[in-house]
């Protein structure tokens, strides 16, 4: 089929071309058909680089000229309002009040007033009572006390010093008998020291700032009556020199302070005679130490301050009996978190505390003159938290771990005293201290605090650390009304005492180990104090201490007032 078509097309295709006629074809136009001649052109050609260039606008300035107008709204003159003066400063200070048992309180302060140069003053107090507790041996007691003291402050040094004296007199009234002749059981402690001090305290936190402090001091108890007895009585004279030596360093990344502490400590104890012997059992006693501590701690401060580590030592050398060197850690590190509202730390920390007549005697007055003094030897680890809740509202919890060597625990003395005495026995004390503590103030209207604390103890030769608490608990608050009305209290309880005895027959007496103790039950005081200014220089007020009535022991034998009310008035002048 594909065959006959292309035949069909070959033949239709082919006589058409043969159908035109051949021959010369004329053609008759009216159009001008004439050809221009031609034109040789003779130059070369080559390449020409044109640059087109636009065209500058020139728009001149117009001048626009619009008139104005403006007001200068007036100013009223600043007026000048000064600062409010300065609280009235008064040279004197007095306050005098009497109360109940017999009680009666004087106290008097004078110093010197606003001076960039110059402060010095002096302070005088004196408190007694002469009243007597019931079915007990006469308890009365007076305590006086003076002190002077001055500085002088220069652009880059200070210096100064002071003068104390101290009087206290007591009586022995730890037992059942009120007509005991009253000079056999009295006792006074007499105290005389001065110290002094030099201070740099140079601009420049690149230079060396010292301190070099002098202290003398003077301690003994009552004479006794008969001069042949005079020297059979705790006489201590005490002299140390305290030196600080500190400087500050600072780089791009951490804040440094080198300090280091160079202190020497002589204390002289003597009782009676050396190498004699009053009674058969009472030997005279002669003490003499030396410490001298060396200790350097370095601080630094990094992370605009937040982190805050100190590392340190403490190197001691005690002449005493034997010459003893000991070497204790000091290390702390504390971070701020949420801008110091918690402070997490933990630290270690260790020392040598050089054991005197004196810290005995203010620790507990009824402890007799013959003990030997023994150094006691630290070391404590500890962890807490603490911080701010708010700006009113602050709050400390921490944990503390304390080995504690040749610690001073009181023992009622039957040895040299029918009972109503106390002596130090020395014992290593392993003590867990659990405590926390808040506080709230507003201005200085409001102020709260409370403190707790859990102690848990276990003596390597006793069973039990002598009359140390277990439980404490401290509540104190004060509030201010307008500046008029000041109301403050404050409350104690401590439980968990115990008090080692000799008498297996007193009432309550417990054993454990072979050893015979009592416990002393709840201490729990609370005292109230109110005052009322009635005017900025003239006062009265009312104290009333132990409100609860609650005759608690404090030493085994030593029963406490159960009420007491004194009231009085200040002023100032």
């Amino acid at each position: 089929m594909n065959k006959y078509i292309v035949i069909f097309l070959s033949i239709v295709c082919f006589f058409p071309a043969f159908g035109q006629k051949t021959g010369d074809v004329e053609v008759v136009t009216d159009s001008d058909r004439s050809i221009s001649l031609a034109t040789r052109i003779y130059s070369r050609p080559k390449m020409i680089d044109t640059s087109i260039t636009s065209p500058v606008v020139d728009y001149p300035l117009l001048v626009l000229q619009e008139e104005t107008s403006f007001e200068v709204d007036g100013i009223e003159p600043a007026n000048i309002r000064h600062r409010p003066q300065l609280a009235q400063l008064y040279n004197g200070y007095a306050k005098i009040g009497g109360g109940s048992r017999l009680m009666g309180l004087g106290e008097v302060y004078y110093n010197s007033v606003r001076s960039r140069k110059y402060n010095w003053g002096i302070h005088a107090k004196h408190h007694s009572e002469w009243g007597q507790i019931s079915d007990y041996a006469p308890s009365q007691y007076d305590n006086t006390s003076a002190k002077m003291f001055g500085k002088i402050e220069e652009r880059r040094f200070s210096y100064g010093g002071a003068f104390d004296y101290q009087n206290q007199g007591l009586h022995y009234y730890g037992f059942n008998n009120p007509d005991a002749d009253r000079d056999s059981i009295r006792q006074r402690y007499q105290s005389i020291g001065f110290n002094a001090f030099f201070d740099s305290h140079k601009k420049d936190s690149a230079m060396l700032n010292y301190r070099v402090g002098l202290a003398y001091d003077n301690f003994m108890d009552r004479k006794p009556e008969e001069d042949s007895l005079k020297l059979w009585r705790g006489r201590e004279n005490f002299v140390g020199v305290k030196t600080t030596w500190q400087y500050n360093m600072s780089s791009n990344v951490l804040l440094s302070n080198l300090r280091a502490d160079f202190d020497i400590s002589y204390n002289d104890y003597r009782y009676g005679i050396a190498d004699s012997s009053l009674t058969a059992l009472d030997t005279g006693i002669v003490s003499k130490n030396t410490v001298i501590q060396l200790r350097p701690v370095t601080s630094f401060y990094g992370l605009n301050e937040k982190l805050q580590f100190k590392v340190g030592g403490e190197f001691a050398l005690d002449f005493h009996d034997k010459t003893r060197a000991s070497l204790y850690p000091i290390a702390e590190a504390r971070y701020s978190l949420f801008n110091d509202m918690f402070i997490p730390y933990a630290g270690i920390e260790g020392g040598l505390k050089q054991q005197r007549f004196e810290l005995l005697a203010n620790e507990n007055e009824f402890i007799g003159s013959n003990n030997q003094l023994k150094n006691e030897s630290r070391y404590e680890f500890y962890f807490g938290i603490k911080g701010t809740l708010s700006s009113r509202i602050s709050f400390n919890a921490n944990v503390a771990f304390a080995n504690l060597r040749n610690h001073a625990l009181f023992v009622n003395d039957t040895i040299y005293s029918s009972g109503n005495q106390f002596r130090v026995e020395y014992d290593t004390v392993s003590m867990t201290t659990i405590s926390a503590s808040i506080s709230y103030q507003h201005n200085e209207k409001l102020k709260v605090d409370v403190i707790g604390k859990f102690n848990s103890y276990e003596a390597k030769n006793n069973p039990y650390a002598w009359n140390k608490p277990q439980l404490e608990l401290i509540t104190r608050g004060s509030y201010n009304i307008a500046d008029k009305l000041i109301a403050k209290v404050d409350f104690s309880l401590e439980t968990g005492r115990r008090a080692r005895v000799f008498d297996p027959t007193i009432e309550g007496v417990e054993m454990e180990d072979g050893i015979h103790f009592k416990k002393l039950g709840v201490l729990a005081d609370a005292n109230l104090g109110v005052e009322f200014r009635y005017t900025k220089r003239l006062s009265i007020f009312a104290n009333f201490n132990n409100v609860a009535a609650q005759s608690y022991q404090r030493w085994f034998g030593y029963p406490v007032n159960a009420f007491q009310f004194m009231a009085g008035l200040t002023f100032r002048f």
